[in-house]
């Protein structure tokens, strides 16, 4: 495969929005879905269907099967130790969740600290708020910067023997900022604290080995890594999933069920309760398989060179700001326009057929440290290209003859 032809690879392209042809800047949101991964859910429904890890017939130990070689895929892709440390959810929302409610449940008392940042999605805070209600825990944001980012030494002051977990993104879905995980990591080390990060941004545009990461967990969202919607997986080192409780309860987690007593399955089924969602966990092999067959470090370069180039283009525009400005940027552009409202921003752009998302993204405290209700957000995936971004740039600018500004 080639990605200055990836295009074809993904059937949504064939499409035209209002006449025009699909300019999508959405992937942050949600990644479009390339033909072999769609033709794996299919596929899987048509001939291959049962539930997994329950029945003996044909249909369902090969679905097992299937479902369990993914699980090795996903080991292998972020070069974990063991399989076991792979834990399928409904998303990395589930992930952060789980570890939340597991590790606060077993680990975390009154006035204890939860450290975590002002760029954060609301997926990873949420779950710690719940936690902060729940047990008197503390939550303590380490703050951001006039360029976008979180700088080591404000996270470096906020550690003390009161911190319990660090919650850390990898890249704000706002500024672009690529947080530095391993130096966080390393500071936690030294003082035995674990590190759990939200790779939502991080794992479609990044090279992820948690060897070289070193953090204890790592949630990931699949949807934004070109697979399937309501699946997300949970890493986490064996030594944690071990000694945590499960997050539910019910059917294939357990081990035995009795009136007087209840005992669980080993890690990693304990933690996978109710019937799982198979045909997007084997679709998920062939997202992978995508993703390995371009290359990462190459979809990285490309996505930078776009990026770059969409920054530039669009600062030449007077009417145009854009937020953030760290040293290590993913491919995200944020943007404001003076005078419009962002809402209207995106549904001028949908008219020439632009794909962008509007709003507070899920960063309210982000975007209340910035002083602004909401942004306009172009983000990139592997299938953009330059001459997307100069669409972007004439829709931009067509948006501004409309309100005269």
């Amino acid at each position: 495969m080639n990605i200055k032809n990836i295009k074809s690879e993904f059937p949504i392209f064939k499409q035209k929005i209002n006449g025009k042809p699909l300019v999508y800047l959405d992937s942050a949101n949600s990644s479009q879905k390339p033909q072999t991964v769609i033709n794996s859910m299919s596929s899987f429904y048509e001939t291959e269907f049962s539930n997994v890890g329950r029945s003996v017939h044909s249909l369902a130990v090969k679905a097992t099967n299937r479902f369990e070689d993914s699980r090795d895929k996903v080991k292998d892709y972020l070069n974990a130790n063991e399989r076991e440390e792979i834990i399928f959810t409904k998303g990395a929302t589930e992930s952060i969740n789980l570890i939340a409610s597991s590790f606060g449940e077993k680990f975390i008392k009154e006035g204890d600290e939860i450290l975590t940042t002002e760029l954060e999605h609301h997926s990873n805070y949420v779950p710690w708020h719940f936690l902060r209600q729940k047990k008197g825990a503390i939550i303590k944001f380490a703050p951001v910067n006039e360029n976008g980012e979180v700088e080591i030494d404000e996270i470096k002051k906020l550690i003390n023997s009161k911190t319990k977990i660090i919650a850390i993104t990898h890249i704000s879905n706002v500024t672009g900022t690529i947080m530095p995980i391993k130096n966080i990591v390393d500071l936690a080390k030294e003082k035995n604290i674990p590190v759990l990060v939200d790779g939502t941004q991080g794992a479609p545009h990044l090279e992820i080995d948690m060897q070289d990461l070193g953090c204890d967990f790592y949630a990931i969202s699949c949807h934004k890594m070109y697979g399937p919607n309501g699946l997300g997986i949970l890493y986490a080192k064996k030594k944690w999933l071990d000694e945590l409780p499960p997050y539910q309860g019910g059917g294939g987690m357990i081990s035995e069920v009795l009136k007087e007593k209840v005992t669980f399955a080993e890690t990693p089924t304990k933690f996978e309760a109710g019937t799982m969602q198979t045909a997007e966990v084997v679709a998920f092999s062939e997202a992978i398989k995508f993703i390995q067959e371009l290359g990462i470090k190459n979809i990285q370069n490309h996505e930078n060179e776009i990026m770059e180039y969409g920054i530039e283009k669009l600062k030449k525009n007077n009417s145009v700001n854009i937020i953030g400005d760290p040293k290590d940027r993913g491919s995200v552009i944020c943007f404001t326009m003076k005078g419009i409202h962002p809402h209207d921003i995106a549904t001028i752009l949908d008219e020439d057929g632009v794909a962008i998302r509007a709003g507070h993204h899920c960063c309210q405290i982000l975007h209340d440290k910035l002083g602004m209700p909401a942004t306009a957000r172009a983000s990139l995936g592997v299938y953009n290209s330059k001459e997307d971004i100069d669409i972007l740039s004439d829709a931009i600018n067509n948006c501004k003859k409309i309100f005269k500004v």
